[in-house]
């Protein structure tokens, strides 16, 4: 009539003895820390569909001029410009509020099941106490196979709880990045085509051995900072400080490090 705590401690990743919550992770919900070609936090999905996105955007190929026509060819930074876009900051802060409830019910969950175990443990050593009756020691034999029946539905509602929370939150990372990136392409497409780009590459890119796509470019005829600055023209109060701003600020912290060195 024993049990082990072990099974629902594996399903949050976590001991039932010394119970911590962990973040709920749904796949590409972390920042990558290289400067590679899948963007924030958003972007990763099945089927690289986003790099691929990127790649080619971003090949855009947009006919501005008569065939025989010399091609005019502009780049951007689409990690940066989806990475530093209102929404994309928006998007994530809104799940990292949802990420922190779900946190907040598992630890609720995981003492619920902890405080259960307890008694149960409790109930299965005195129901061989033999100092007392027979009837005594059925009757709490009895109520261990209760609370041994409330631990496995417990484990259930962790199972279910543990699936739903992970699926809901990739669904919702895929909808938004879809989004997101509709936003970006139209206005590109818009741009390149007010302006006769016939081609618009992305310069984050990396090929599948992560290496660089575009080896060189010299700087002209970029679009980031145009079409980023335009995307955040709508951004609420509170997200609408420019990122040069913060660069300027960042560079003026490490003029004042170098200055003390």
């Amino acid at each position: 009539m024993k049990t082990n705590s072990a099974p629902l401690a594996r399903k949050f990743h976590t001991q039932i003895e010394t119970p911590t919550v962990r973040r709920v992770r749904a796949r590409g919900l972390q920042v990558p820390k290289t400067s590679s070609c899948r963007p924030g936090p958003l972007t990763r999905r099945p089927g690289r569909e986003i790099c691929r996105l990127g790649i080619l955007l971003l090949a855009i190929g947009v006919v501005a001029a008569a065939p025989t026509a010399e091609p005019k060819i502009a780049i951007i930074d689409l990690k940066r410009v989806f990475d530093k876009y209102w929404k994309t900051k928006q998007a994530n802060a809104d799940l990292e509020e949802q990420k922190a409830d779900i946190s907040k019910k598992k630890k609720g969950i995981l003492d619920d099941y902890q405080k259960v175990t307890d008694d149960y443990k409790k109930l299965v050593e005195t129901a061989n106490d033999q100092a007392v009756s027979s009837d005594e020691r059925e009757r709490r034999k009895s109520a261990a196979e209760k609370k041994l029946m409330e631990l496995k539905e417990i484990e259930q509602t962790a199972t279910l709880f543990q699936r739903n929370s992970e699926e809901n939150l990739a669904l919702q990372v895929r909808r938004r990045t879809e989004n997101i990136l509709r936003d970006i392409r139209e206005l590109v497409d818009a741009k390149a085509r007010a302006a006769g780009y016939t081609l618009v590459i992305d310069t984050a890119a990396q090929t599948g051995a992560g290496t660089p796509f575009v080896l060189y470019n010299n700087g002209q005829n970029d679009l980031t900072e145009e079409i980023l600055s335009q995307l955040n023209a709508a951004a609420p109060i509170g997200l609408q400080k420019p990122d040069a701003e913060k660069d300027k600020s960042g560079d003026k912290n490490e003029d004042k490090k170098e200055g003390k060195k």
